[in-house]
């Protein structure tokens, strides 16, 4: 795995932990010479992690719709900026990028991206491991509805396996290159 996409707000949060988690996320995917792939914005979380992987040696990918690149404000310190034209576009030329993908804490396009790769690995589009680095509990409801979609039947226990989940950066990439994907049946 040597590209992983990472999600995450264009905000900071309410407190400082998630910036600070970004931050850390940044540094050890510098430190394991992992190329960060990510949405191309230079402010919150999104601003925080690239500046870390770059401050750190590492190398920065950022995908960014034309629509968002003054909204989000485009990063422009980066190894690489992809202007695309549609968030259909970024999220696909962030999947190509990629090796593996990674949810931290961020609002609505942040959840909307990580469930789309968690949906495709269900169906068998790819085999990349997936996870969700739980800074601060922040994905603990989420994680319950999924248990609760279990529960109703709507979802196989074995979908809800293939998603790895940590608190911390290093056990989540540690669990993601042990990944051994597979599509599992739906029927």
């Amino acid at each position: 795995m040597q590209s992983l996409a990472v999600f995450c707000g264009s905000s900071n949060g309410k407190t400082d932990v998630y910036a600070e988690a970004a931050r850390n996320f940044g540094n050890v995917l510098a430190s394991q010479h992992k190329t960060l792939i990510y949405g191309g914005a230079q402010v919150g979380c999104m601003g925080a992690i690239a500046d870390e992987v770059k401050a750190c040696g590492g190398k920065a990918i950022g995908v960014i719709p034309e629509k968002l690149t003054s909204v989000e404000i485009a990063h422009r310190g980066l190894d690489e900026l992809h202007v695309v034209e549609t968030m259909h576009e970024r999220k696909a030329k962030m999947a190509a990028l990629s090796d593996g993908f990674v949810a931290l804490p961020g609002g609505a396009g942040t959840l909307e991206e990580w469930f789309e790769v968690f949906t495709w690995a269900q169906i068998g589009y790819h085999e990349k491991p997936f996870g969700l680095l739980n800074v601060n509990h922040f994905y603990d409801p989420l994680l319950e509805m999924i248990d609760h979609t279990v529960e109703q039947e709507f979802m196989r226990q074995e979908y809800k396996e293939m998603i790895l989940v940590s608190s911390d950066a290093e056990e989540l990439l540690y669990k993601m290159e042990r990944y051994k994907g597979g599509h599992v049946s739906k029927w």
